[in-house]
C-alpha cells in the first residue's frame, strides 16, 4: 500500500487502484489476525486506512467512467462529434480536479501514525490460529447472513445503488476467504466465487455512474447549449441501458446460488490443518495460554 501512495498522489490511475486494494485488504487482514483486533493501535489504524480508500473513492470512480467514455468513443461508429468533444473534456476536467481533492485528502491522514501503528501491531505477530478461525467463522456468518438477505430483498430489481452497498460485503468476504485460504495451506472456490459476484455488480455501478454523470450535463446544457444537452441525454440512456443488460448478466449468473456455494467452501474450516503435522494428533480443545502464532501464513499472488 505504501509503496502505491507517492504514484497515486501524483495521480497515477493504476497507483489509485492497486492502493485501495491493498488498503481493503490490510482492513481486512487487522481485524481478523491482529493478537487484539479491539486494541486501541489496531482501532486507530483501522480508522486511517477507511478513510485512505474513501479518500481515493470518488477518484477512482472518475477514472473508470474517462475510460468507458473513451471506450464507447473507440467503437465503431461516425467520427466523434464537437459535443462528445466536449463531453470527454468536462469528464477529463472533473477527473483532474478529484484527483487533486484525493491529493489533499491523502496528505491530511496521520500516515506516520499508521506506519508506527502498524510496526507494532506486526512485532506482536499474528494470534493464535485458533482465535483467527473463529474470526473468520463469525465473519463468514455476519457478513453472509447479510449479503444473503441483501440480495433476496432485492431479488430481479434493478438497483444499481443497493447492489453496489452490497459488494462491500461480496469484497469483504472476498478478502476473508483469502486469509482463510492462506491459513489452512490450500486453496479453495470462495475467493474466486466472490470475486465474481462483485465484478458482475461492478459492471452495473459503473455504467450507471457515469450515466448519473451524464444527465448531469444534460441537466446543466438545457438551458445554454440545446446540442449539448441532446447528445449528453443520449449517452445517458447509452450507458444506462449498458448497465441495465449487465445487471440481467448479473442475474442469469444465479447470484444467490454462486455465494452460498463461497459461503459453503469458506466454512470448510478445519482446524487440524493449520497444525504442524506431528501436532495433529495432541491438538488442543482451546487456544494455547500464550496465543502465540507458530506457523507461517503461505503467500499469495497480488489480485485486484
Amino acid at each position: 500500500m505504501f509503496r502505491q501512495l507517492p504514484k497515486a498522489l501524483a495521480g497515477e490511475q493504476e497507483a489509485v487502484h492497486q492502493m485501495r486494494i491493498a488498503g481493503r485488504r490490510l482492513r481486512v487482514a487487522l481485524a481478523l489476525l491482529a493478537r487484539k483486533p479491539k486494541g486501541r493501535r489496531v482501532r486507530r489504524a483501522l480508522r486511517v486506512l477507511r478513510e485512505l480508500t474513501r479518500a481515493a473513492g470518488a477518484s477512482r470512480d472518475l477514472d473508470v467512467s474517462v475510460d468507458l467514455f473513451d471506450e464507447r468513443l473507440k467503437s465503431p461508429a461516425p467520427p466523434t462529434t464537437p459535443e462528445q468533444a466536449k463531453l470527454r473534456r468536462r469528464l477529463r476536467a472533473a477527473q483532474r480536479r478529484n484527483r487533486a481533492r484525493m491529493a489533499e485528502a491523502l496528505l491530511d491522514l496521520e500516515i506516520a501514525r499508521l506506519r508506527k501503528d502498524l510496526r507494532a501491531i506486526l512485532s506482536r505477530r499474528a494470534d493464535d490460529p485458533f482465535r483467527i478461525l473463529r474470526r473468520v467463522r463469525d465473519a463468514r456468518d455476519e457478513e453472509g447472513e447479510a449479503l444473503l438477505a441483501g440480495l433476496e430483498g432485492i431479488g430481479d430489481r434493478y438497483d444499481p445503488d443497493g447492489l453496489h452497498r452490497l459488494r462491500g460485503r461480496a469484497r469483504r468476504l472476498r478478502y476473508t476467504a483469502e486469509v482463510s485460504d492462506a491459513l489452512r495451506g490450500r486453496d479453495s472456490d470462495a475467493p474466486t466465487l466472490f470475486k465474481k459476484v462483485q465484478e458482475l455488480v461492478g459492471l452495473v455501478h459503473d455504467n450507471h455512474v457515469l450515466a448519473a454523470w451524464l444527465e448531469a450535463q444534460a441537466a446543466a446544457a438545457a438551458r445554454g447549449n440545446g446540442s449539448l444537452a441532446t447528445e449528453a441525454e443520449a449517452q445517458a440512456a447509452f450507458f444506462e441501458e449498458t448497465s441495465r443488460a449487465c445487471h440481467r448478466g448479473f442475474l442469469e449468473q444465479r447470484p444467490i446460488e454462486l455465494i452460498r456455494q463461497a459461503l459453503e467452501a469458506l466454512g470448510q474450516t478445519r482446524l487440524a490443518a493449520v497444525l504442524p503435522h506431528d501436532a495433529k494428533r495432541t491438538a488442543p480443545e482451546t487456544p494455547s495460554s500464550d496465543g502465540a502464532m507458530t506457523i507461517p501464513l503461505r503467500s499469495r499472488p497480488e489480485a485486484s
